[in-house]
């Protein structure tokens, strides 16, 4: 990252992944509403709400789905906060939403759905990466800035986190998604002096999990 100023202000945005879903049909359910956490989920959320206890959390926002702001809720009440809401910090459109896309017995065994898939650097079934890329910068930079000189908390979903990460690291933003570095209530932790980049942390307070988990 790029080294700045050291009079310049430091400001920490942590980019959280949303905890555990309930979801017992196996659906790939992007922005369908009615998704909360699970039992796990909760308790993720609150591992997490006690990691960032003694940090100075001056602003907590999430995307709009119930998820995302009950992972935000036990953060935003242990530092006296309201939770905002941002959409762009929504999860990726995707055109397989509703479905199941386990392998084998999926919607991707089927021929009707393999024109989806005819690109995957874009990608042709859902929402363009860099379109999520600069979505997610946009909300980083508006919690970077409502937090100026302390600590900002930004909910979103795995792969809008993951996307924006090999933004900021300069990789290729098509990937393949066993590999994303970005558990369940995962924290990247992106460093700033002033509005220069200087550093990006990842962290698991709530432990690691399986990243082909589906629904992020």
């Amino acid at each position: 990252m790029t080294e700045a100023a050291p009079s310049e202000t430091r400001t920490i945005v942590h980019v959280l992944r949303h905890g555990e879903v309930h979801n017992p049909s196996g659906i790939l359910y992007g922005r369908l509403p009615n998704f909360r956490l699970s039992v796990t989920g909760e308790a993720q959320a609150r591992a997490v709400a006690a990691a960032l206890a003694d940090h100075d959390i001056a602003h907590v926002v999430a995307s709009p789905l119930e998820r995302a702001q009950q992972t935000a809720g036990p953060i935003a009440e242990k530092h006296g906060l309201e939770i905002r809401t941002d959409e762009n910090l929504i999860e990726a459109g995707n055109e397989f939403e509703g479905l199941k896309v386990s392998v084998g017995d999926g919607a991707l065994s089927r021929p009707r759905h393999w024109w989806k898939l005819r690109d995957p650097f874009t990608p042709s079934w859902g929402e363009p990466y860099l379109q999520i890329a600069h979505r997610m910068l946009a909300a980083v930079n508006a919690a970077r800035v409502a937090a100026a000189g302390r600590e900002a908390v930004c909910v979103s979903h795995q792969l809008p986190v993951w996307t924006l990460r090999r933004f900021l690291e300069g990789e290729r933003l098509w990937h393949d998604p066993r590999h994303r570095q970005c558990s369940l209530a995962s924290l990247t932790s992106l460093v700033y002096e002033g509005d220069t980049l200087v550093d990006l942390v990842y962290s698991e307070p709530a432990g690691a999990s399986d990243p082909t988990v589906h629904g992020a």
